[in-house]
């Protein structure tokens, strides 16, 4: 693919982005057409997405540096999977127009990562897929935002908050494996301190949240104690070292806080 095709790709999708934020914007949000425990779900789903998002960028770099080729290869197609279905989902639960028109600009975007994904890799197509996954977080979050401002009772900010966590951890593995690929701009290290120090900041907020349950409680210290292990290095990423180790550990942070998010959402339906 040579660089005119590139560069006609990522206008494509910028447009798309101009033009569908001023769609979004002039459409006003209509009332939440389900019950609560619906849209929460839904929320949880959407704020899935951003998570995949990153997901598919992180294995896509683990797995073009060869660590855990068979398991980074397969976490990648099978996060591309289901970002299709959740995507299906979504579009088939909702009718706000705001959210209709963003699926559509997520939609291109997810479609050029995917055939990325089946190409050899290289630092030009890895940059490509770093660009993508961007897009898909930020269309996605809009997405989450858009379905909480349906909600009545506004509880489903702390399935946001938890969800997002989950996306963090794969955004912070992502960012420092690109680090390790190559990727030593000020732009990768600086969204990667970013992205741990959210993660840090809302953990706390979680950790004090008044609607914790006892199991909620055992799963937040299980989070303290993994990212304890791994923290340090993602904040000295430029020594490097030991992905199999960050790779594992992150992959067990986020599938601890899904649990936790999974629980949240379980407790809005009571």
């Amino acid at each position: 693919m040579n660089q005119l095709k590139k560069s006609i790709r990522i206008l494509l999708v910028c447009t798309a982005a101009f033009l569908f934020a001023g769609t979004a914007f002039a459409n006003a949000e209509k009332p939440a057409s389900s019950g609560d425990s619906n849209l929460a779900n839904l929320i949880d789903i959407a704020g899935k997405q951003r998570m995949l998002s990153q997901k598919i960028a992180k294995a896509y770099f683990f797995y073009g540096k060869g660590i855990r080729p068979d398991k980074t290869r397969k976490q990648l197609l099978d996060s591309i999977r289901e970002f299709d279905r959740n995507f299906e989902v979504i579009r088939k639960s909702t009718d706000n127009p705001g959210v209709q028109d963003m699926l559509v600009f997520i939609e291109m975007a997810k479609d050029e990562l995917a055939q990325l994904a089946k190409q050899p890799y290289n630092k030009e197509n890895a940059s490509l897929v770093l660009d993508y996954s961007e897009t898909m977080l930020e269309g996605s979050q809009d997405i989450v935002s858009r379905l909480e401002a349906e909600s009545k009772l506004k509880k489903e900010a702390i399935v946001n908050l938890a969800g997002r966590q989950r996306m963090l951890t794969q955004r912070i593995a992502k960012y420092y494996i690109a680090y390790q690929a190559g990727f030593h701009d000020h732009n990768t290290v600086d969204q990667l301190n970013t992205a741990v120090k959210e993660f840090e900041q809302a953990q706390t907020a979680l950790i004090k949240a008044k609607r914790n349950t006892p199991q909620i409680k055992a799963e937040l210290e299980k989070v303290k104690k993994l990212w304890h292990v791994v923290a340090k290095f993602y904040k000295d990423v430029e020594r490097g070292g030991l992905p199999v180790i960050v790779l594992a550990t992150t992959d067990n942070i986020m599938a601890t806080m899904n649990q936790v998010t999974h629980q949240y959402v379980e407790l809005l339906g009571s």
